[in-house]
């Protein structure tokens, strides 16, 4: 299936997409080069525009701009975690699978960390405007919503540890999200916007 079908099938009618996701035949290798690493790009993207050239108005100071080094810098360090949080955050939702008489599999989980992704990966896009970058909260949210739907065919959760497992998986996934994101700002030594994975 092609990208732009795959995100507006996962955004506009997930329940029925997510079946056909689960029984999609794919290994980490193709997930990676025909979604995720496409999609993951947007964020880091929109935060080098929006805090290169854009900037950010700090009071009494004036606008607070990235050299073109350190945007650069900040961008590329943003996606390798991005890149690498994804697969991380995968391994955990599959770990905690048989605790919740869940079937594990790598590749189930991986997509459905990044298929829940994509709504907080479109929303980078609103860090071209860094005061807007923090409405891809919103995003998060319906990324839940999708992991929540996603998690009975992909995983195959009985419809009772649904929840609990989702509750499990989304801190997993929050936790490893706000540690890249430490990274970066670490690695960069700037404030600049750490990636987004999952929820």
């Amino acid at each position: 299936m092609d990208l732009q079908t795959r995100v507006t099938n996962i955004l506009t009618k997930p329940k029925e997409e997510w079946p056909v996701i689960a029984a999609e035949a794919t290994d980490v290798a193709t997930l990676y080069k025909t979604y995720v690493a496409i999609l993951a790009a947007i964020p880091p993207i929109g935060s080098f525009i929006g805090m290169t050239f854009v900037g950010v108005s700090v009071p009494l100071l004036g606008t607070y701009r990235f050299g073109l080094g350190q945007g650069i810098t900040g961008a590329i360090v943003q996606y390798v975690f991005a890149l690498a949080g994804v697969y991380i955050a995968a391994v955990v939702v599959d770990n905690f699978a048989p605790k919740y008489q869940s079937q594990p599999s790598q590749i189930q989980a991986l997509k459905l960390v990044a298929y829940s992704s994509t709504p907080g990966w479109l929303a980078g896009a609103l860090s071209v405007i860094p005061v807007l970058g923090t409405l891809a909260v919103l995003a998060g949210l319906y990324g839940i919503y999708l992991c929540y739907l996603g998690v009975s065919p992909t995983m195959k959760t009985p419809p009772d540890k649904v929840v609990p497992y989702l509750i499990v998986s989304a801190i997993a996934i929050i936790v490893v999200t706000a540690l890249m994101g430490f990274l970066t700002s670490s690695l960069t030594g700037s404030m600049f916007a750490g990636p987004r994975i999952g929820l």
